[in-house]
């Protein structure tokens, strides 16, 4: 058997292979309900092979969106078209997982095809939030400094939203706190700028991080697997950096995280980063190999050959797949016959499968 089709113990669950759907923003919803073009996103990639399917970012609350077309879980009303996803997803055999998120000083922002940068109050918009009132940009909004009010809604917001993820069905929830979001904007002195004790040293930018995570621990299940996703670099002088990722992670593994989801990027526009080829696997390798925690690596993993390398190598122990899987949803199909190994195809498409 490959590295690449062999099961993963997760706390609770087992994935059947080791290839999970990296979350990835549709900017299909409307006021934050799921349709049925997530139905059929999410769930051409459970009939492909993947043994994880992550829903893209999900707001906790209406401002926490990037956009006015994110996905959203604030309302228990988003949960019954949810519950038909998730179980779509289980009946192929594959875990349904959903990435809970808060935009921050990136929200209120216009859907890629629609220009980005700031939408204003009058065509849909909102005033968004931050740890400090610094703008990401020119073209974004100058968010408001959140009070201690504020914080502790952003944690409350959280618990709530995981409570109604536990009710849709998923069985695993990750936590977003990388690429410029909220949680991310706290943990880097480029964005937070506070005086307070959610600002300043490391313990206090990492505070409201870790208040969430108690948070979501304190309604889920024991078994339920807690996955955080981080930008372990902002490829930015001054920034959040790569020691300071494996001394978060480190902690993060005696607060009930099962394994970090390794990302980079996304905080500042001015970053510098040197894309290639599995360009964020050294960090995905040093965090797991120092921290002692089990890490998913992304980034540009585009073919069975290459995930399996990284796998054998001990460098990472999920690949998070976004635009590879985007192309092709039925991936892991192919992989399979490419490693010579097998994998369990839809009865619907066996007709298809290599001899």
């Amino acid at each position: 058997m490959s590295k690449l089709f062999s099961p993963l113990p997760l706390n609770g669950i087992t994935l059947k292979n080791r290839i999970i759907v990296s979350p990835m923003c549709q900017y299909s919803a409307v006021d934050g309900f799921a349709n049925d073009w997530h139905l059929v996103h999410l769930g051409s990639r459970a009939i492909g092979g993947a043994s994880l399917i992550i829903a893209e970012a999900t707001a906790v609350s209406p401002d926490g969106r990037i956009s006015p077309d994110d996905l959203g879980i604030w309302n228990d009303a988003h949960i019954e078209k949810l519950l038909q996803i998730t179980q779509f997803i289980k009946n192929q055999q594959s875990v349904p997982g959903i990435q809970l998120s808060h935009a921050g000083r990136k929200a209120s922002t216009a859907a890629p095809w629609k220009g980005r940068g700031k939408v204003s109050i009058e065509d849909g918009g909102w005033v968004p939030v931050a740890p400090s009132p610094i703008a990401f940009s020119d073209n974004y909004a100058v968010p408001v400094e959140l009070n201690i009010e504020g914080i502790r809604a952003i944690v409350s917001n959280f618990k709530s939203a995981a409570e109604r993820a536990l009710r849709a069905g998923f069985e695993l929830i990750e936590i977003h706190a990388a690429h410029g979001y909220l949680l991310h904007q706290f943990l880097s002195p480029l964005s937070n700028q506070r005086q307070d004790e959610y600002g300043g040293g490391f313990e206090n930018r990492i505070r409201l991080l870790l208040e969430v995570i108690d948070a979501v621990r304190s309604v889920a299940p024991k078994e339920l697997p807690l996955f955080v996703r981080i930008s372990a670099s902002d490829w930015a002088e001054g920034g959040w950096d790569l020691d300071q990722s494996i001394q978060l992670a480190s902690i993060l593994k005696t607060r009930g995280v099962d394994l970090l989801d390794v990302s980079s990027g996304g905080l500042v526009p001015y970053q510098k980063i040197p894309v290639g080829p599995a360009y964020q696997l050294p960090f995905s390798s040093k965090i797991k190999k120092e921290a002692g925690i089990l890490t998913a690596t992304v980034g540009l993993i585009t073919n069975a050959t290459q995930a399996e390398t990284i796998l054998v190598n001990g460098d990472a122990d999920l690949i998070a797949m976004a635009r590879e899987l985007l192309r092709n949803p039925y991936f892991p199909l192919q992989a399979a016959d490419e490693l010579r190994d097998s994998i369990e195809w839809p009865i619907q498409y066996e007709r298809a499968k290599p001899n």
